[in-house]
């Protein structure tokens, strides 16, 4: 059903992978939108290393969220800012891309902790935090990646 990075030698280790989607910052949620025609929407994100999923936070209302709620498969793309080669101008970027089936989380208590340990990958500002928590959390859902397959890969873009 999924395929496999084509390019064997490529292709990253799972530690690697881990690593990509703990410390980047962004990535691109994709969803199948409107007529069917493929949505990507640049996201913030939590990689929870205890269970493999992936976190979102977003308002209630959207394309992207009646999308999701229309066909929860999704697939979501992180690369990091790679880098150059001595005597080289081309980067070797390293992506990453999980697909999986996207779900809301239904409990409130959950879904408030889960945006607290997106928001402290951003930043370590707890009262900035639990402001923003206070003031928007009712407004305020949070979607579960769950992957059932990923892959990584390093390209040279020469």
């Amino acid at each position: 059903m999924f395929r496999e990075v084509s390019r064997k030698k490529q292709a990253l280790a799972f530690e690697d992978i881990v690593t990509i989607l703990v410390n980047e910052r962004r990535g691109v949620l994709s969803v199948l939108g409107d007529d069917g025609y493929p949505y990507g929407v640049p996201m913030n994100y939590w990689y929870n290393e205890e269970n493999g999923y992936i976190y979102f936070h977003s308002g209630k209302k959207g394309h992207k969220v009646d999308s999701i709620m229309k066909d929860n498969k999704a697939s979501f793309c992180v690369y990091d800012k790679g880098y150059k080669k001595d005597g080289e101008w081309a980067l070797n970027i390293k992506s990453v891309i999980a697909f999986g089936r996207i779900f809301p989380v239904e409990d409130y208590e959950k879904s408030m902790e889960i945006c607290k340990k997106l928001s402290l990958k951003y930043t370590s500002d707890i009262e900035y935090i639990e402001n923003e928590i206070k003031s928007f959390g009712n407004a305020t859902l949070c979607f579960e990646l769950r992957p059932e397959h990923i892959t990584g890969k390093i390209v040279n873009e020469s």
